[in-house]
Parts: structure tokens; sequence; C-alpha cells
């Protein structure tokens, strides 16, 4: 006696009807991206009959006429000009090494970065021995990706200036998904809560108060204390449910959680209503 299994039936989602409409949608294994064979695939894409369709869960990505999935649960793949935030963990000769969440480590040549004092000069080797009063390990530090390598993907990153690149102060730092960061000219936002936000297109998000490179920082008070713990139980929420993350929506959410205490934003209804309540208010506004 043989059972028999019926195979499953083949269903196929069509994404978006509109070209320009791509990059609106998460997509899951097998939905057929566009019909449009104008478009070149590119990584998380394959061709087949007479469409494009994803290979991997994530969100659409296109640049002109090239389209692509990045993985919800991929490494971050990094491109030039992302503004990154990330944790030294080695200090090496002329460079040091700096976890964002990619494959590989990032690097940050000394030759790399201003002197304190916004100096950016040739470096001899006293500033060799000096790199540990600069960065030491354990240091969260904000630059931007100068180039990504062809072979191995390891990226390397700068501080083209003194103004917004530098070594960070206490705060604290949330890792959220690469994907749910909207990628946009603004990475820094000075919130009127008196709280900064650094958005890393790496996924990793700062939350502190307002500081100047280079220039000593206020004991934390405790009610700013108490908004920076709002801000981040707000940023929880919104990547909770999967909602991206740009300086608006933060905005909102902090509004409609000011209803509640702090403690008790880590509810999950709670948080299920700032993340539906924020998604909507967006929404609205866009239209």
């Amino acid at each position: 006696y043989q059972r028999r299994v019926r195979a499953p039936h083949k269903r196929t989602r069509v994404i978006a009807s509109q070209d320009e409409d791509l990059e609106k949608h998460i997509v899951t294994p097998g939905d057929v991206i566009t019909q449009n064979l104008d478009f070149m695939k590119s990584h998380g894409t394959m061709l087949g009959n007479d469409n494009i369709s994803s290979t991997v869960a994530g969100a659409i990505h296109k640049v002109d006429k090239l389209v692509s999935v990045r993985s919800v649960s991929s490494r971050y793949r990094g491109e030039v000009g992302d503004i990154v935030v990330g944790r030294v963990t080695e200090v090496q000769q002329k460079k040091w090494k700096v976890d964002c969440g990619s494959r590989l480590d990032c690097q940050l040549q000394l030759s790399s970065v201003y002197l304190p004092g916004n100096v950016l000069r040739r470096k001899n080797l006293n500033d060799e021995l000096m790199m540990r009063e600069y960065f030491a390990e354990g240091d969260l530090i904000c630059a931007e990706v100068s180039e990504v390598g062809n072979l191995d993907g390891m990226l390397k990153i700068h501080m083209r200036t003194h103004e917004k690149y530098g070594k960070l102060p206490e705060g604290v730092l949330i890792k959220v998904p690469s994907v749910l960061i909207k990628r946009s000219k603004l990475h820094f936002h000075r919130l009127p809560c008196n709280a900064t936000v650094i958005l890393g297109s790496n996924g990793f998000v700062w939350v502190g108060p307002h500081f100047v490179p280079d220039q000593p920082i206020e004991v934390v008070s405790m009610t700013l204390r108490e908004t920076i713990a709002r801000l981040v139980n707000v940023i929880k929420a919104l990547v909770a449910y999967g909602v991206q993350l740009f300086d608006t929506i933060i905005l909102t959410g902090y509004d409609i959680s000011l209803k509640y205490k702090v403690k008790e934003l880590l509810k999950s209804e709670v948080m299920e209503h700032i993340a539906q309540e924020s998604y909507e208010h967006s929404q609205h506004q866009t239209l």
C-alpha cells in the first residue's frame, strides 16, 4: 500500500503593478517582483518564467533598473556613503577594528580621522603611540563608509568631518535589523525632547543627550534619563512590529507614549498600540 501525497498548489504573487511602487513592499521567496524584463536582477532575485522573482525574504531595493532584495536576517552589507555606528574591538598598527554588524569588522585607518582640536594632518609616530587616547576598545564611534572591498566585502570607514563623526558619549545602543533603517540624507536627529538619535545604516541606533564632539557633557539629569529610556522603548516597540525607523515616526511614537509610564511601554499591548498608531499617522502624512 502506497499513500499518495498531493503536490502543493503553486501560488504566484505579483508584488506591484507599478514599477515605481516596488520599494514599498516586503517579499517572501517565490514572490514575483516584476514582470518587466527591462529590469536587471541582482542579489536576492532570480530570472525565470518571463519575470523576476525573489529568492529570500526581505525588502525590495531598486536603483534605476537594478532590482535586489535585502534579506531581513542577513548581515549588514555596506555601501559607500553609509553612516554607521560601531564599537571598537581592537587597536592595531595604524588602524582600529570596529564592529559594525557586517560579516567582517570594519577598518578605521589612523590617517582617516581628525585629531582632537579639529586637526587633519599627516600622522607621525607619536600619534600612533597615542591611538588608545583617541579610541580604545569598547568605545562607540560614528563614521562614514568610504570603501567596500571587492573580494571580501570588508568596509573601510573614515571621519571626513569633525562636526558629526567621532567618539560618542554616554548613551544607549540599540541593535535593529538594518533593513528597518530608512535611508535618507539625514541620520543625525536632534529631537525637541532634548535627546539625540543617530540612525546608523548598519542597524545600530544610538540614543543619548545632545553633544558636541570633543566637548565634555554635563551630568545627565534624571528627567533626561527618563526621556532617553522612553525613546529607547518606543524604538523597540516600532522594531518589534517591523516599522521602518525615521525621525518623524519616532517623534510620533514618543508623543503617543506620553500617556504611559516608561516601564509600561514594554507591555505587549502597549507596544502594539504605539506601533500601530505611529504607522497609521505616518501613512496619513504621506497621502
